[in-house]
This record gives structure tokens, sequence and C-alpha cells, in this order.
């Protein structure tokens, strides 16, 4: 016999996953059903589950199916009923086609985001299949897409894994509209909009929207929106894509972004504006909405591994201005930082705390780079009108304000709580953030102080960073600050470590095969890290995701923003002879390296590496040492 009563319990505290778990609420019909590749956590840091309680708060009755079996009849993509304003599709938290193969293009065998880390439990591109069986099933009812694999593919993208420049998803998927970014203030416009009966075909210039247009529509001049080269041009020409790109970074990093056209066949796609950065009392709304912070009961007894691992953490900030070549989060978050109010994150704090797992220890206080918490332009006029894409790069913004006193109160108020034993920093540290000095007295003072108490007080054990190479040449490419910083920032490591008798490591992240690097640049980080003792192992190959500057460079083989060459390791080959050298210390590797170095002509390196090794030649020492 089913248990009533825990079906209603289960029923009254999740959104609905089942029939049945719509009958106990009294539901003869959701308004909006989300369709999720992920399985269904309700927590604050899971889109679907955003989503879901951000409608949910309006007063609509929002059900949600997580990883729906598409290989069947579609019979889950049917068992709900038809949603009274639409169904939503959100692929996952993580990039689908990232999360299912390696970097070099290996299936991977299992899946963080599935119950037991099981793989298979989605298809590739969800955003493409899941509408198509919508459609199938249900042609009249309007589809909304959002989430990352449908945000970083809003306009014509290299596509690694099929190696080809794919137009706008909005041409694959049957989806009627995209949201990209954030997607709170998109989707309630969207729902309200058809609440009110307007049709799906009419919602044109929803900010943060992307949808399909007669090309008669495209602008031909006396107006501020921006004309991209179209996809066919874009096929038949690398400049074209890699210009393209230029703008399309710009304008999702400006605060008062404008409107995008694509021509792409006989339609047109048109990106809608940016909306300007979520304000403290909005993102507090999102995150003060009543999430169970929990995988829903239908997955009892199973682990599911990206759930572990944000059980017990707290996010202080979206958004990341450090703008670094390889990463997405400022495409899809923007660069500037919408932070949370202390009395929003404590209240998330006291909730993990009355977990009945909790033993006392936060996980992470953190956010996409975990100490941009409260930070920004002093004077907010000058960043409405800049179109830099990083804030630190090539130096730190005159204009930014890196004081981390407002983050010291927060691992302070958050410490004083009892039934806090410890907070730990899980994200990743921008050391070039919090050692930059301003020549304001009393902000260095303060950036001194949250480097001490970060390595005193807040690390488990082990502190992660990302200088993600050695090489200037390189790092520029990346949009990286010089090593030499990585090096001040490791002896402040040590010498904290001992004046407290700690015995905690510092964690370099660090990436083979980046465009712009060659092999002897990872023969140099191998001589380099060995000096300073590391075996390296957190090392990963350089995966070209859509909407990166490292991505178009890789594609086009330009850099966007000069329409210079940059030199990438592009056949399996080469990008095997870069990341052996993270494994320098591998007794299988070893002959391999040398001879490497030897065809390299680098006796010096080889030296630096292997002090034994036949060929090697250490260089004459400088007069005076």
């Amino acid at each position: 016999m089913p248990n009533r009563t825990l079906d209603h319990h289960i029923a009254g505290q999740w959104l609905p996953t089942t029939r049945k778990e719509m009958d106990h609420l009294g539901w003869n019909q959701a308004d909006v059903i989300l369709f999720t590749g992920d399985a269904y956590i309700d927590h604050p840091s899971m889109g679907a589950a955003v989503i879901g309680r951000v409608l949910e708060a309006l007063g609509y009755r929002v059900a949600i199916v997580p990883q729906p079996n598409w290989r069947d009849d579609l019979r889950d993509f049917g068992k709900l009923g038809r949603p009274r304003l639409f169904f939503g599709i959100h692929a996952g938290a993580m990039d689908s086609m990232v999360n299912h193969y390696t970097a070099n293009r290996r299936r991977r065998s299992d899946d963080a985001y599935t119950p037991d880390g099981r793989a298979g439990a989605r298809p590739d591109y969800p955003t493409i299949v899941y509408a198509e069986a919508l459609k199938r099933l249900w042609p009249d009812v309007p589809v909304v897409a959002g989430g990352i694999e449908a945000s970083l593919r809003r306009v014509a993208h290299y596509d690694y894994w099929q190696d080809r420049l794919r137009p706008s998803i909005l041409i694959d998927s049957p989806a009627d509209l995209l949201v990209y970014g954030m997607g709170e203030k998109p989707i309630i416009a969207i729902a309200q909009a058809l609440d009110c009966g307007t049709h799906i075909g009419q919602l044109t210039d929803i900010p943060q929207t992307v949808v399909r247009r007669p090309l008669n529509e495209v602008p031909t001049g006396g107006t501020d929106e921006v004309v991209l080269h179209s996809y066919a041009e874009c096929r038949q020409s690398m400049r074209a894509q890699a210009e393209n790109f230029k703008m399309v970074e710009v304008e999702s990093n400006l605060w008062h972004g404008h409107t995008l056209w694509q021509p792409t066949g006989d339609i047109a796609i048109k990106v809608n504006r940016t909306n300007p950065p979520m304000t403290t009392q909005e993102i507090d709304a999102s995150f003060d909405l009543p999430y169970t912070r929990l995988p829903h009961p239908r997955y009892q007894g199973k682990r599911i591994p990206a759930y572990e691992m944000i059980r017990h953490s707290v996010c202080l900030h979206r958004g990341c201005f450090g703008g670094c070549a390889f990463c997405t989060i400022s495409a899809h978050q923007g660069k500037f930082i919408a932070s949370r109010s202390k009395r929003s994150i404590l209240r998330e704090v006291r909730q993990v705390t009355q977990m009945p797992d909790f033993k006392g220890y936060i996980s992470d206080l953190g956010g996409p780079s975990a100490n941009m918490y409260a930070l920004g332009g002093r004077d907010l006029e000058r960043c409405q009108r800049c179109a830099r894409p990083s804030c630190l790069h090539p130096k730190p913004c005159p204009n930014l304000n890196t004081d981390h006193s407002a983050l010291l109160d927060i691992y302070h108020a958050v410490d004083a709580l009892p039934q806090v034993k410890k907070s730990f920093i899980g994200s990743g540290v921008r050391y070039d953030l919090s050692m930059h000095r301003t020549g304001n007295p009393d902000i260095d003072r303060v950036n001194a102080q949250y480097n001490e108490e970060l390595i005193r007080f807040h690390v488990s054990g082990r502190l992660k960073v990302a200088p993600e190479h050695t090489s200037d040449a390189v790092l520029q490419v990346m949009r990286k600050p010089p090593f030499d910083l990585f090096r001040r920032f490791k002896a402040l490591f040590d010498r904290v470590n001992q004046r407290y008798a700690l015995r905690q490591q510092l964690i370099p992240y660090f990436i083979s095969s980046h465009p712009g690097c060659r092999e002897e640049d990872m023969a140099e980080l191998a001589a380099i890290t060995r000096e300073l003792d590391f075996h390296l192992e957190q090392v990963q190959d350089f995966t070209p995701t859509p909407m990166t500057v490292a991505t178009e460079c890789y594609h086009t083989g330009l850099h966007p923003y000069t329409l210079q060459p940059v030199c990438c390791a592009r056949s399996q080959e080469d990008k095997l002879a870069q990341r052996q050298y993270f494994f320098w210390y591998d007794p299988q590797r070893r002959r391999a390296i040398q001879a490497a170095l030897r065809r390299l002509h680098r006796p010096d390196l080889l030296a630096r590496l292997y002090p034994n090794a036949p060929g090697a030649i250490r260089p004459p020492r400088k007069p005076g040492r």
C-alpha cells in the first residue's frame, strides 16, 4: 500500500514530480512543467529548482520532471499532462557535452548530477532533444528553454565535439523562446505575459531572451542595435566569426546592453539586451525562497555526487569580473557582482546548521570566485559606461573597489554562530584580487588581514587557487596575472602555516593546450612547479566550450580582440605532448619526456627536471651567484 501521508508530505515541500503528488495538492493541471537533465535537488544552486520556486512564489503551480526518458514512447513527457502556460527546459547545471565527454572527446563513465553518479540519464543536447519530444506530443504548447546549454549557444558558436560552427540553438531546437543568463526576471515576464493571454509569438522584446524573427526586421541603420555577421558569413570567414565574438562578449558584459541580430538562413536570431545587474533585494528574494535544500525523496538511499559538494555550502554572490579567457561565468552570470545581504546569508547558514547530518562545518562560503563578494566599481556611473571584459586584466581597474571588509564581516558573523565550529572556503580564491596593492593603507591592511585569516581559519587542509600557467605569454592570452604573483602568494601561505604550526596544502590548478601555449611552455611549467615542490594533481586539458575567448582562438586561429594569429594545439598528438609534462614525476613517462626535451633542444629543461639524465646541461651560473 502506498504511504499517503508521506506522499502528501513530499508534495507539500517539494515541487511535484508525479501525477500522484499533483493529486495530493489538489491540482488538475500545472501552470508550468519544467523538464531538467539533472536530478531534482531543491537547492538555490540548481537552476531548475530556482526557476520553479520563483514561479511558485508568484502563485503559479509548477511541476518538475527530472531526467525524463527520451528513448522510449516519450511517456515521461506526457505523464503530467498539458500545462496551462508553458513547458520549460533546463538541460542541466553543467553543459551536457562537457558532462558527457572528456577533452579528448571520450565518453565519461559517470554523471555527478545523477543518482549514484550513473551515466546515460540525459541525452546529448537536451535542449534540442527535450523540445523535440514536447513539440511532438504538444505542438501548440509554448516551450521555453534556458540554463547553461541554451544560454551559451544563443548565437552561432563553435562546437568542439562536432568540430564545426553551429547556428544558434534556436535553429536546431523547436523551442519557441530562449532565456539566457540569470533567468529569474525573464521567466517572470514570460509567465505573466502568457497568463494575460499574450501569444508566445508576440513575446519578442523581453530582455535576456532570444527569439526567431523575419529577416526583414533586421535593422539597416539609424539604431544602436548590433547586427552581427550572418551565420553563412561566419562559416566562410574565420575573421567574421572572431569579430562577432568580440561584439557578443562586449554586449554580454555591458551594464546597459544592446539588442543583437544574426541573420541565419531565411530568418534572423534576435538576442534581446541584457538586464542590469540584480540588486541585493532581488538576489535576496531568489535565495530566500523556501528551498528544502535536499534532493527529492524519490532518490532516497541514493547518492548524488554534485549534491554532496553543495549540501553544507552557501553561495554569497553571483557574477565574476575576472574575465578569464577560458571561462563562461561572465557570459552567463555577467561581470558585475550581485551580492546577497548579510541577513540573507546568515538565514541560509542557520538553515544549514539545522540539517540532521550537519556536524558543525560549513564546506564553502563562496561563489563563482570566492572573494568577490560586495566588490565593484567605486563610481558606478563609470561602470555603466565600461566595455572592458575584465576588471582585473591586464591590471586591476583603478575604479575597482577591492576592500575585503564586507567579506571578512560575513566570515566573522558565520563563525560566531554557536552551531558553527568552522567555515571553509571551497571555491577558488582570486589571490590577484586580495593581494593587489591599492595604495590605500586601510584597504591594503584589511586585505592583508583577509589573506591571513583565509589561510589560518578557512582552509580545510587544502586551499585551491588557479594560476593556470607559468608562462607570462600564455597567461596574457588567458587573461590571468603573471606567475610571480602566485609565488608571492605561496610564500605568504607558507609563512602563515609556519607561524601557526599548520599543516595545510596549497593546490594550484593548471591547464595544458590552452591557445597560445607551446610544448616548451609546458616543459617550463613542469620545471618551475617541480622547483616549487609541487606534484600536480588539479590539471586539465583545455576544452573549447561555447562563448569563450579561448574557444574562438582555437576555432578561428585568431584572437578576437586583435585579430592576430594565435598558436593552438589541435591534434590529439600535440595535446598529449603538452599534457605529459604535468606528470614529469611518473616513472612511466620519464623516457618520453626526456626524448621530447631532446627533440626541443632544451638540455637546460632536461637538467631541471632530470638532473642525472644523459644530455642534461645546466646553464652556467650568472656572476655573483
